[in-house]
Parts: C-alpha cells; structure tokens; sequence
C-alpha cells in the first residue's frame, strides 16, 4: 500500500544559511511566517512527522496542535551532519578548505566533510526512516518537516538522478514537495 508525503523544509534559521547540520538554530519570524505561509493549501494529513531539531519541531507542534493531529518526532529525518564544517559556509570553505569543498561539491558521496556523517550512512539513515514510516502508516497522508538536504536526496531517488547530482537539486526555505512510497520502496514524485 501506498503512502503519500508531503515534503516540507524548515524555514528561514536565527544563525542563517551555510552549514547548519545537527546544530539546533530556533526559526528567526520570518521563518515562522514562511512556514505559515507554505502550509496554506496543503494537505489534507492524517498525521505529522518532523526532525527533532527545533527549526522543525517547533513549528510541526504548533500545526498539529491548531489542525488537532498527531505529531511524531523522527531522528532519522535530521540532516546530514557536516562535522568540522557545521556552522560555515560555502564562502568561508571556499577561503580555507576550496579543494576539499569542490571534491565534496563533485561526489558528495566520495567525500565526507572532516569529522562528518558519510552520504551513504545518511542516506540509510533516511531511507530506514522512510521504510519505518510505511509500515506504520500504509495509505495514510503525511506531512514531512525536515530539511534540505532530506528532501535534495529523497527528489533526487524519485526522479531518477544519478547520485553525482545530489546537490544539484534546489530547495528552498520552507518549500513544499510532494511524493508516493509504494510497498517496494519507490519514491515516485507528483504534482
């Protein structure tokens, strides 16, 4: 049986943009406002599952409590954890570590950050969160707060991309997507 998601990124993070990882930035207002905003017209859920991390457990608790849903936190819905570069950004790794950031940029899945998460760990990581989310909820309709680099690697196993372009796929704060999991755990993207 099929389970249908609705992808949604945090918005909008106190500490700003670069690498944010598991570091746990509180939305600044315009990010509670993005979110608001992206909410409007989706559903409807049968349930709420977001990422620990309070950029989107915070807001994830204030929508279950106003649509009176069920909210569940899942750690397998985190970001990547980009060790020594949690907290940079691309334009500050590109002033100390260029070389590094562009074999990270070209295979992501051959080259992990210093003291960071492997893509391929990550990527079980979620995909086993996925697989954990269909068996308990098989037909239902589930909202999904998480993050970038969640959703950069479920788009890009739904449409097909070879995993050297990962980071090629875009999405922005508190951006909206939505995709199928059937029962063989294809990810399948609709609009």
């Amino acid at each position: 049986m099929t389970v249908y998601l609705e992808l949604l990124r945090h918005g909008e993070t106190e500490l700003g943009g670069g690498l944010r990882g598991s570091l746990d930035d509180a939305l600044t207002t315009g990010g509670w406002t993005q979110l608001r905003a992206a909410v409007i017209g989706g559903g409807p859920w049968d349930r709420l599952i977001s990422s620990p991390l309070q950029r989107c457990a915070r807001f994830a608790e204030e929508l279950a409590a106003q649509q009176s849903l069920p909210l569940s936190l899942e750690p397998g819905l985190q970001e990547l954890h980009f060790g020594a570069w949690e907290g940079r950004s691309t334009a500050e790794l590109m002033q100390t570590a260029a070389e590094d950031l562009g074999r990270f940029w070209a295979d992501p899945y051959a080259f992990t950050p210093p003291q960071g998460e492997p893509l391929p760990a990550f990527e079980a990581r979620v995909l086993g969160a996925l697989q954990r989310l269909h068996k308990r909820h098989a037909g239902e309709r589930l909202l999904l707060i998480t993050h970038g680099g969640v959703m950069r690697l479920l788009l890009a196993r739904a449409r097909g991309l070879p995993r050297s372009d990962l980071l090629q796929v875009n999405v922005g704060y508190a951006e909206r997507f939505r995709l199928s999991l059937d029962g063989t755990g294809a990810l399948k993207e609709l609009v």
